[in-house]
């Protein structure tokens, strides 16, 4: 009988040295209409046996030579596997269920791995007498739903016992293992910041233009002096993007992005090296979604000169900073989770890139406890702060996303499976937790563009004499952003919107909005309830970016783009453009201590 996917069933073997033969049965449980199916097959086993490799004991590989090597992984998911040493049917080790009780064990038994305690660990407990405990390799998906998931619960903390399932992946990747090969100790003089290590073949190598780059991050140190401004580098959403090879084998990819793939040599290397992991866009070889990204493998599109996006969108913005002679920082979103406040307590002004799609909750926090302490806080992207995600405590790092139900996504979690392994907290949208970007920072995603970009225009509210210093030296009647490098338009490929109902302050001034969108630019999924006519940006009132300002308590203050386009048109006409202008305003006031005032009204 052959087994069928995504069906639950027992697979068990009876070996009996005496006679020498081996009994394989399968029990298919009843499920919905289908009635229990068994199945029994015997086998005579070869005069010449060896039971014991001497090697560690396996479950979802085996070995395929004694030098740490293996073989054979098994794709799907695996239940409290057990081992006897003398002989039950088929249904009675399977209905066997060991749950240790004071001075009784069960005869025989050598081995059952409960994989429902520790679901937030790499470890692995048996709860026979012999304590044959085991770890996992590779950061197989744990927190998934087991056979005994009646629907009641969908977050594992509440009923471990309904969560006794491991998902292995013959594609899992956590670390590659490898050895050190160069290291370095990084100067106390050196400025932090975006570094990468350019490497080139050596010797009378014939492709000697060839190249290629490792990324890198250099933060300051606890004992270097602090500039009034810092950068914070979205790791975690560069992390979950990592590799992505989505344009490589989904179909509609040309169609989504209206223009003709093209694969630099980082796509064709990740086609012929799938080894090396893809991103948490991309599915595993059984058609199940990537939830773990790590770092501790080669990211081919986290790197000067690779596919525009995230990091190369970011550089913009440093290169911006550099011409106009801003003095700055640059920290990462994992000193934020990792440290919280305290990342940011040195800084008077914190200006988040061109994408930070992916925060967790320490992060979140983090920047909110900025804001309330007086801080200011210039966002400079679009869909940002929308999933919430998590490092994983045993596996720092490795980032965890759980896609839920809704939301910008290319795959979508199974039924039950939202909450996070490593922390347990839901991993779906922060919008869905209560904590909308808005809340934040004023917007949050709108609608995706995949057609031309567009541009701003100043409202009413701009006119306020709280948004003066914005728009100092820029005409009233000017069209912001109407030019960018590579988009053609500060208004672009993610956009994020005003809404009161979602948490934008009350005394928050919309002082710009979109122009110019057209039918390519659709809403996020979660902004409609149902599919009607005039959901694109030429119809639809809730497809656009808006631009926002707001004071915080003890005077700080927030201003929002609302678009990653926006960074990325910064140095139009060797920098001199109304954009530049704008944020060079904003930086400028935000660096004055000159508290700002939350409006009597608010």
């Amino acid at each position: 009988m052959k087994l069928r996917q995504r069906v639950w069933a027992f697979v068990s073997v009876a070996i009996d040295l005496v006679r020498r033969s081996a009994t394989l049965s399968l029990i298919v449980p009843a499920n919905g209409v289908q009635p229990t199916v068994a199945h029994a097959k015997s086998f005579a086993l070869p005069l010449a046996l060896a039971l014991d490799s001497g090697l560690p004991f396996l479950i979802a590989a085996h070995h395929l030579n004694g030098e740490q090597q293996y073989a054979s992984h098994f794709d799907g998911k695996i239940e409290a596997p057990r081992i006897f040493s003398r002989p039950l049917e088929a249904e009675a080790l399977r209905v066997f269920d060991c749950q240790p009780r004071t001075g009784a064990t069960e005869a025989g038994l050598v081995a059952f791995w409960d994989f429902a305690d520790g679901i937030s660990t790499l470890s692995v407990k048996d709860l026979s007498p012999n304590g044959l405990h085991g770890s996992l390799r590779q950061l197989p998906r744990r927190g998934v739903t087991g056979f005994h998931w009646s629907g009641s619960v969908h977050d594992w903390r509440l009923s471990p016992r309904e969560y006794a399932a491991i998902h292995f992946h013959s594609d899992d990747i956590y670390d590659c293992g490898w050895q050190t090969t160069c290291a370095l100790d990084v100067p106390a003089d050196w400025r932090s910041g975006v570094y990468a290590l350019r490497l080139t073949p050596g010797g009378n190598d014939p492709e000697a233009n060839c190249e290629s780059y490792v990324t890198f991050f250099v933060t300051p140190g606890r004992k270097s002096r602090r500039a009034d401004f810092v950068i914070v580098a979205s790791v975690a959403t560069y992390l979950a993007y990592a590799n992505s090879a989505l344009r490589l084998y989904q179909v509609h990819f040309e169609t989504l992005m209206e223009h003709v793939l093209w694969l630099p040599q980082d796509d064709v290397f990740m086609q012929e090296n799938p080894e090396i992991g893809q991103s948490t866009y991309d599915c595993h070889v059984d058609g199940s979604g990537r939830a773990y990204s790590s770092w501790l493998r080669p990211i081919l599109n986290m790197r000067p000169r690779g596919y525009w996006f995230n990091l190369i969108n970011d550089t913009h913005i440093l290169d911006w900073l550099e011409e106009k002679g801003i003095s700055y920082d640059l920290i990462t979103d994992v000193e934020l989770d990792r440290e919280g406040a305290r990342a940011l307590a040195p800084y008077r002004v914190v200006m988040t890139p061109t994408h930070p799609e992916y925060y967790s909750f320490s992060m979140m926090n983090a920047i909110m406890a900025h804001q309330n302490a007086g801080g200011r806080h210039i966002s400079m992207g679009g869909n940002a702060f929308y999933w919430r995600c998590g490092f994983h405590p045993a596996a720092p790092a490795a980032l965890e996303v759980r896609r839920g139900m809704a939301g910008t996504r290319t795959w979508e979690s199974e039924p039950g499976e939202v909450h996070l392994a490593g922390t347990g907290e839901p991993g779906s949208l922060w919008r869905h937790s209560g904590f909308a970007p808005q809340k934040l920072v004023g917007v949050g995603f709108s609608a995706m563009i995949n057609d031309t970009c567009g541009y701003y225009l100043r409202t009413a509210e701009s006119e306020d004499a709280r948004a003066a210093f914005i728009f100092e030296g820029v005409d009233r009647d000017e069209k912001l952003g109407d030019f960018g490098f590579r988009y053609n338009g500060a208004v672009g490929s993610e956009i994020d919107r005003y809404d009161l109902d979602l948490g934008t302050p009350r005394h928050a001034l919309r002082i710009a909005t979109s122009e110019g969108l057209g039918a390519g630019a659709l809403p996020t999924p979660e902004e409609f309830r149902t599919v009607v006519d005039g959901l694109d940006g030429t119809q639809n009132a809730l497809v656009r970016a808006d631009m926002v300002f707001f004071e915080t308590a003890n005077g700080g203050a927030v201003f929002a783009t609302g678009s990653i386009t926006y960074g990325v048109s910064l140095g139009h006409n060797n920098y001199d453009n109304n954009i530049s202008a704008i944020t060079l305003n904003v930086v400028t006031r935000f660096l004055d201590p000159a508290p700002f005032v939350i409006p009597a009204q608010a």
